[in-house]
């Protein structure tokens, strides 16, 4: 796909991990490797966190110190000052699921606003990020999908709901920071969908401050992203987009299977593979309209991205195009790309040990199922651990 092959340095892909922290890595994907493994750590983990068990200082100096960069915003600082000698940007996210009232969502949107704060005063942080189903419950934004009638108390709730995706999104645009809003499951997309289409409207004037998130295991993510474009253009404004596969594959064919409607998901991983490139090359060819945050930690995906900039004869550090990959995961592909000057930004989850846990089970599982992921990290770490040998 492109000549230059570049992700298969893993001494610029550890630069930052210590021998320990090499050794931790490997162990940490060793384990995540074993399905029963991980399914067996999970339920014990649950078990133990719910008994209130002393475990918080186990997961915090494994898995948790792995993939997350701390418990607030402060723990994350030497995280994200020692990636950005780097090169490499952060992206804190407040990843604490599954919460259910005003007080949390209220709480995740005050954090949100507090990481745009602290962002202002950081090159290392151009960008902000929240979860919709963060700022308001699930079957809300469903019901208001599907174009129900919502009692007088869910109208207000849902203008809550408004509210704290305009807060986030206005001090965005105050402090010009970019604000990526992450997708979730197709039967609450909708509300989320049109909700962020406002915010762009209102505050991608000038420039994309505002992101919707693609979620390109869907079939019908191209059509939507072309839909969107059209409107941006006859309303005179521009379109944020962060493109990703998806995380929820099971969760959504299952749900159509129970519920009788065709799955909204792509045949096979080649269809997702199609569809996702289909958009990167769709956003570089309209790049005059908007920007694109490419959240991929497929390799393809960023040489095919990386080829048609080379094509279009843009630099390596165009301002409107980003690669994102999740801290503790991908390192070839991230520090490789930010070595060659390509704009990088690693997604840093933090929060609370025992709130994160749900994140945290995600990420094992999702390396557990996805082929070939785990053990490609697991011979990238065993090959650096070799060269370290030879030093």
């Amino acid at each position: 796909m492109i000549t230059e092959t570049i992700f298969d340095n893993t001494e610029i892909a550890f630069a930052l991990k210590s021998d320990s922290e090499l050794e931790r890595a490997y162990f940490l994907f060793k384990m995540i490797s074993i399905e029963p493994l991980v399914r067996i750590g999970t339920a014990a983990t649950n078990f133990a966190i719910k008994a209130h068990l002393p475990i918080e200082g186990l997961i915090r100096s494994t898995v948790f110190d792995h993939f997350c960069g701390g418990v607030n915003e402060e723990d994350c600082l030497p995280v994200i000052d020692n990636m950005f000698e780097k090169g490499v940007s952060s992206v804190l996210d407040y990843s604490v699921e599954g919460k259910e009232n005003d007080l949390e969502f209220d709480k995740a949107m005050n954090t949100t606003l507090n990481i745009i704060d602290f962002a202002k005063e950081k090159d290392a942080m151009p960008i902000a990020v929240f979860k919709p189903t963060g700022f308001g419950r699930l079957k809300l934004f469903e019901k208001v999908g599907r174009g129900d009638v919502l009692t007088t108390m869910e109208q207000e709730e849902w203008l809550h709901v408004i509210n704290r995706f305009d807060a986030v999104c206005k001090k965005g645009k105050e402090n010009d920071i970019a604000v990526l809003i992450d997708a979730e499951e197709s039967w609450m997309q909708d509300a989320s969908d049109a909700l962020v289409t406002q915010m762009m409207q209102k505050y991608n004037t000038v420039r994309p401050i505002v992101f919707n998130t693609l979620q390109m295991y869907r079939t019908d993510r191209v059509d939507f992203l072309k839909k969107e474009h059209q409107l941006a253009k006859q309303k005179g404004y521009y379109i944020g987009m962060k493109l990703v596969r998806g995380a929820y594959l099971e969760k959504e064919n299952e749900r159509a299977i129970e519920k009788g409607y065709p799955t909204p998901m792509c045949p096979n991983k080649q269809a997702t593979d199609s569809n996702f490139n289909s958009a990167i090359a769709y956003m570089l060819n309209n790049l005059n309209d908007m920007s694109i945050f490419i959240g991929s930690h497929n390799e393809d995906s960023a040489y095919y991205a990386m080829k048609l900039m080379k094509e279009k004869g843009l630099k390596n550090n165009e301002d409107r195009i980003w690669f994102g990959q999740l801290y503790g995961m991908s390192d070839h592909i991230s520090f490789n790309l930010a070595n060659k000057g390509y704009n990088v930004a690693k997604y840093i989850p933090f929060g609370p040990v025992k709130d994160v846990m749900p994140y945290l089970i995600r990420r094992a599982e999702e390396n557990t199922s996805v082929a070939g992921q785990t053990g490609r990290e697991l011979a990238l770490l065993s090959k650096e651990k070799k060269r370290r040998k030879l030093v």
